[in-house]
This record gives C-alpha cells, structure tokens and sequence, in this order.
C-alpha cells in the first residue's frame, strides 16, 4: 500500500547541489522546514529531484530519482567544513544518504514556470505523473476534483504559492484566464466545523481578492456527489466569464464541464455548446 510521503520531491537550485547528489550521494533540508513543511509525512523512503533554471535542457522538471538509504542530523560546519565559520555552520539539517541517482525513462515537467517547495508523495503517482501537478497528494478531496480537471482539459496549477500583502497563500487549484484569476479551494468536513478558522479565511480571502484573484470554495459533499453538474460546471463557467484559460497563446481555450463536450465562442462573446 503506498504511503503518504514515501518519496519526497526536493529541488536541486544549483549544480553544486547537483554535484554532490551525484557523486558524494547526499542532499540536506534543514530541520527546521522538515519539522514546519512535512511533519507526519517524514521520513521518506525515495527521493526525487526537480531542477530549477540552472540546468538548462534539464530545467523545470522532476530528471533523477534515488532510494534512501539512511537519515542523520548534522550541523552545516560539518557538510561544508571548508566553508567560512559563522552563524550559519550552527545551523541544523538532515543529511538524507541514498542509492545512486537514476535518471526517469520520461522526465515530469512542470507546465507553468513556478516556484516549487517540497512535495511529499507516493511511488504510484511517481510512476504514473506527465506534470508535476500529477504528482500532489495534499487530500483526497484535493486528489478527486485533480482528476476531474484533468478529464474535461481545464488547465490549473495546484498548491500555487502567491505573495499577497506581506503575506504568503497555497492555493489548492490556480487557474489563470484571460480577464482573471480562479483560486479553487476545496473545504473538507473538518474546515467547516472550525469556526476559529473563519476570521483567518475570511481575511485570507479578502487579501486574494485585493490582488485579483476570485475565490470558489468546495465542501466535501460537492466535491464527492455533485462533481460535475456542479463543481466543475460552475468553475468552467466562471473561466469562461474570465475569458477562458490562459496557456499563453494567441487566443484563451474556453472550458468545458462535460469529458468530451466542445465549447465554441460566438460572435459577440456568445457561447454555444
């Protein structure tokens, strides 16, 4: 049975890092956004690397993968001695051991440039992703309404960090259209019964919206019983108020919210389906 966090996805930022995964067969976190960032989803068993703009053909993309094969916990001094003494040799990390790198028959790429954290997951999804969207396992909520985007080819980027206000959000699903932006954020059981969290959603909405962003929210029962004749119809409905997906080309895609239906628009902004 795979297990949350099995194989953790980190980031090469440098060819360094790259380096010393390649020849010396180690990678460090700092304890400290190990404790914050991953929690009941440490240690993991397999690591996987996704490479930033640093490695050019490369980039972009989860390329290496590599099995654990011990943890430790290290002062910085003692992974770079030869570097300069100062506050930062004091500073805590994990020393993640593990097998040589292998590199994937098929890299995961990421579809959008986007800043990447730590990404906990599971072989199976590892073994299964085309993007790195594929690859999140933050809820099955989460998961369901995924795999419902991905049938009618409504394009989003899951756990989006945006700075807003001094302030830094994780949307569940962005979706970026031609005259605005969807935060889709899907409300389990548990959200809903805590009433201490309305302030501080209600605030965090608030910022969103100040920054452009429109938010739709979507309780358990929805998402499990009325996937699509409500929760996709209406997040294909407010894109296509939005002027559809924006992918970057010439013209924004509209959306649809049936697998297989086609979305024309009319003369005048018109639809027909």
């Amino acid at each position: 049975m795979p297990r949350r966090g099995e194989v953790l996805i980190a980031i090469l930022k440098s060819q360094q890092d790259f380096e010393i995964a390649r020849t010396q067969n180690w990678y460090r976190i700092p304890v400290e956004n190990a404790d914050r960032m991953l929690r009941e989803r440490w240690p993991p068993q397999w690591l996987a690397f996704y490479q930033t703009s640093k490695f050019g053909g490369q980039a972009f993309a989860v390329n290496y993968v590599a099995q654990v094969r011990n943890i430790s916990t290290v002062r910085r001094s003692e992974l770079f001695p030869d570097d300069p003494r100062d506050d930062r040799g004091e500073r805590w990390y994990y020393k993640i051991l593990f097998d040589d790198l292998r590199l994937l028959e098929t890299p995961i790429p990421s579809r959008k440039w986007r800043r990447i954290v730590f990404i906990p997951t599971t072989l199976r999804k590892l073994r299964d992703a085309t993007e790195i969207n594929d690859l999140f396992d933050d809820s099955p909520l989460e998961n369901e309404l995924w795999s419902a985007l991905k049938k009618v080819k409504i394009s989003a980027e899951r756990q989006q960090l945006v700075d807003v206000n001094d302030k830094r959000y994780y949307l569940d699903f962005a979706i970026y259209c031609a005259k605005g932006k969807l935060d889709i954020e899907t409300d389990g059981d548990t959200w809903h019964a805590n009433r201490e969290r309305a302030p501080e959603d209600n605030r965090r909405d608030n910022d969103l919206h100040s920054d452009g962003w429109t938010v739709l929210r979507f309780n358990t029962l929805q998402v499990s019983e009325q996937m699509l004749e409500y929760c996709v119809d209406k997040i294909a409905k407010t894109v296509n108020r939005f002027g559809g997906i924006d992918e970057g080309s010439l013209s924004p895609r509209p959306a649809v919210s049936k697998p297989g239906a086609s979305y024309q628009l009319g003369l005048f902004g018109r639809s027909n389906e």
